[in-house]
């Protein structure tokens, strides 16, 4: 093959001559160079095209292979993230449910050691491969968000439960329970007596212990000091508003020890034994009311029967 070269500036035309061997030669260096360029295209892809910012550039260069790919790695993370979430709600419902399971037990008076709660609870038993399945990311899914459901329903009723255990153990310190002093029998009872300063029949509104004058005066229950003077009558008297319209008073002290508007606890010395009113010798008179009328204080003391 002849190839003439022929220029403006130069009179004398050029030849070139081409064998056989010349071309098979030029075209060895062609395709050489078009597989050097799709290696390293195909280099460039896989080693960088997640840097690649130019969009156009990147879709030249990502195929659809790795595309489809890429597009199922994202959809995977963003239901890995939304299972983080859950699992962290859950985490957190988990600790407020030991918290108040703590609690409960603390309020019911089980043992601590039945139920440990920072411990995971023994499980076990012989492996068999007979209907045992792999859960899909669908199943998987499903059952978490039961589990989170089943987690707030338990944490709904653990904490009306618990709720209801508060009430019933402040009930008990509210109620006038406890003995106002030291002693197991009445002196005088509740009802219908013969007045021992008229000899007449009347109604004793109260209880009286006998004790000697300094005896400790103890609140039968928890409240607020609604009177603390001098009566008539009772002489030294302190009424305890327990709430619910139920009161209780002690009368007949020699000292008082609490003031008007004072809180007391169930137990605490709020005055001490004496002789000061309308009364034969030392001792407490109790009255426990309900909407100011007289109740039997034997219906809520422990003791005297």
């Amino acid at each position: 093959m002849n190839i003439i070269f022929i220029s403006n500036k130069s009179e004398r035309a050029r030849k070139l001559t081409l064998t056989g061997k010349h071309i098979t030669l030029l075209i060895s260096a062609f395709l050489s160079v078009i597989v050097i360029l799709a290696l390293s295209l195909n280099f460039v892809s896989l080693r960088y095209a997640d840097r690649i910012d130019a969009p156009v550039l990147k879709a030249v260069l990502v195929s659809p292979q790795e595309e489809r790919h890429q597009k199922i790695q994202a959809h995977l993370q963003d239901n890995l993230n939304i299972m983080a979430s859950k699992l962290g709600q859950m985490q957190a419902q988990l600790l407020r449910l030991d918290a108040l399971g703590e609690r409960l037990v603390e309020s019911s008076g089980i043992k601590s050691q039945d139920f440990l709660f920072n411990e995971a609870p023994g499980q076990g038993g012989a492996y068999t491969d007979f209907s045992s399945e792999e859960l899909t990311f669908g199943e998987f899914s499903h059952r978490l968000q039961e589990l989170s459901n089943m987690l707030d329903e338990r944490a709904d009723k653990l904490g009306a439960l618990d709720s209801l255990l508060r009430y019933d153990r402040l009930t008990k310190y509210v109620l006038p329970s406890e003995m106002p002093v030291e002693t197991n029998w009445y002196s005088s009872g509740f009802g219908y007596r013969i007045d021992p300063f008229t000899g007449k029949r009347a109604f004793h509104e109260g209880v009286d212990f006998a004790a000697e004058v300094g005896t400790p005066i103890k609140a039968a229950a928890g409240g607020v000091v609604v009177y603390s003077g001098r009566h008539s009558e009772y002489g030294n008297m302190i009424e305890i508003d327990h709430g619910d319209d139920l009161v209780s008073r002690y009368a007949h002290a020699s000292k008082r020890l609490v003031a008007l508007g004072q809180v007391v606890l169930q137990g605490q010395k709020i005055a001490e034994v004496g002789n000061t009113g309308r009364s034969t010798g030392p001792h407490l008179h109790f009255e426990i009311r309900h909407k100011d009328k007289p109740q039997n204080p034997s219906r809520f003391l422990k003791k005297p029967s």
